[in-house]
């Protein structure tokens, strides 16, 4: 990807009010990105009892979006080399609005889930624009670390607004209204981007590792698939090695073949840059903890405080507003204090805003909601943070690659969020499930608090009402076990920042 700084000449530091409008359009692009990243959650109660989907099909359906985006990134900065950067964006976008109608209609859980997986192939296919974009158009320190702090004030707001808007959606509309919204965004930004980007043909041959591209994929899925089954109440032991194993080799195949390519996808010697490395750490565990929590946070707003949507959604908007205002107050900050100071700070503070939530979330609103906004401050912070650190540590011919660690990171941290969240949500739910033995009840109200709900709605009142009230504390155990991971872990990287920054 060395030759992507090239390929993107029309695009220039002295081109004016231009740089700016780029800037526009791929924080748009981005937004509807991260956005259908979150969007989901205040949708998957509902969509989960229509479709009767179980527990492992529910995570599947949030993660396979961000798996198939993670394992394709590396590549498709190489194919816009070699196809251009405009003409693979908007094919990206064109993939998008088919993916969301398919999203939309599907009449099951797999379909669902096969169209989740060509949605993050579209996105795969836009990402890489952004950020390289950026890098390459703002020459001035300061303007890029302001604009770099706007695109991370949208990656990190952005996600944190989706079940927002998910929420005014379903007010109105059905669970499938949250994947239709992308197509006349879609409409609308195709003959934009095709006016406003500049045109960048092909100016790089090196080839598009489509191999090493499936390795990475497969790998993260076999991992993925071994988290998730060993969280099962009773989980499948050989199903768990078989998967750890084949998710093992096929990252062990990718990183040797990337090791002996000429052209590889992933140039492991950036990460012998102390602040690089540490930036990414800081990326992964951010966008882990944000998404892992969102995950549990807009569950049980609906499921166990019979919050509508629309309230849930509404409940998260002083996470989703302190991360919008922090992410260019950092920028500006940046400069000043650099990344190796602002990035262990931004971690504490987003350590104490989840620990204050788990602390506070039933003592009132303003209690819970300064909570929130304490968290949004720092995770908004150490994405601004993470992503200008990342760029500016590594050199201009490597450009589109950092641009393409600095997303796989965050798709990474949140596929890895929703699966060690979800499976420890699971697995604490399911020990703590303790079912009256005389009810005779399916196994299936172990597995998750959706399906207790779908077995009560077939029982007679009195034993409804029981089993419910036994879910309904299970599952605070399962989301008090996630909340106080997601701090340990933000907390964790904090005071690991601190010590590598003092080994540069």
């Amino acid at each position: 990807m060395s030759s992507l700084h090239t390929s993107l000449h029309p695009v220039t530091p002295s081109s004016g009010a231009r740089r700016w409008l780029v800037l526009a359009i791929v924080s748009v692009a981005l937004l509807l990105i991260v956005i259908d990243m979150t969007v989901l959650y205040t949708a998957l109660p509902r969509l989960t009892h229509d479709l009767a989907a179980t527990a492992s099909a529910k995570l599947w359906i949030v993660n396979a979006y961000a798996l198939v985006v993670s394992g394709l990134l590396l590549g498709m900065g190489t194919l816009g080399d070699r196809l251009g950067h405009k003409r693979l964006f908007l094919a990206g976008l064109v993939v998008f609005g088919v993916a969301s109608l398919a999203a939309a209609l599907a009449p099951d859980a797999n379909f669902l889930i096969g169209a989740r997986a060509f949605l993050g192939v579209g996105a795969a296919m836009m990402m890489p624009a952004t950020l390289s974009l950026i890098r390459l158009t703002f020459a001035d320190t300061h303007e890029r670390a302001l604009a770099i702090g706007i695109w991370a004030s949208v990656a990190s707001g952005g996600a944190a607004f989706g079940p927002v808007v998910g929420g005014a959606l379903l007010e109105h509309f059905w669970w499938g209204s949250v994947f239709l919204i992308n197509v006349p965004i879609v409409l609308v930004a195709l003959p934009l981007a095709w006016w406003l980007i500049p045109k960048g043909g092909a100016t790089s041959a090196q080839p598009w590792d489509w191999f090493g591209s499936l390795l990475f994929m497969v790998g993260l899925i076999g991992l993925t698939y071994a988290i998730k089954s060993a969280g099962k109440p009773f989980p499948d032991w050989s199903t768990v090695a078989v998967a750890l194993i084949v998710g093992v080799a096929f990252l062990w195949a990718f990183v040797k073949r990337q090791q002996r390519s000429a052209h590889p996808l992933l140039d492991f010697a950036l990460f012998r840059n102390p602040a690089f490395s540490g930036a990414v750490a800081a990326a992964v565990v951010a966008a882990a903890a944000l998404i892992g929590m969102q995950l549990v946070f807009s569950q049980r707003l609906q499921l166990v405080l019979g919050y509508s949507p629309l309230e849930a959604g509404l409940a998260s908007m002083p996470l989703s507003l302190a991360a919008f205002v922090a992410g260019p107050i950092a920028g500006r900050l940046l400069p000043r204090m650099g990344g190796a100071r602002m990035l262990p700070i931004a971690l504490l503070t987003s350590a104490i805003g989840m620990a204050g939530y788990l602390v506070a979330r039933d003592m009132g609103f303003l209690f819970s909601a300064l909570s929130l906004a304490i968290l949004g401050l720092g995770v908004g912070a150490t994405m601004t943070a993470a992503s200008s650190t990342i760029m500016q540590s590594a050199p201009p011919e490597r450009a589109g690659m950092a641009a393409s660690v600095e997303e796989v990171s965050y798709e990474l941290g949140g596929a890895l969020g929703v699966t060690f969240m979800g499976s420890l949500l699971t697995f604490v739910y399911g020990r703590a499930m303790d079912v009256p033995q005389t009810a005779a009840l399916p196994d299936t109200v172990r597995d998750s608090l959706d399906e207790a709900q779908l077995v009560a709605e077939h029982l007679p009142p009195a034993l409804a009402d029981t089993l419910m009230s036994v879910a309904n504390a299970a599952f605070n155990q399962g989301f008090n076990a996630v909340i106080g991971a997601g701090t340990l872990l933000l907390f964790a990287t904090a005071v690991w920042g601190r010590w590598h920054a003092r080994q540069r």
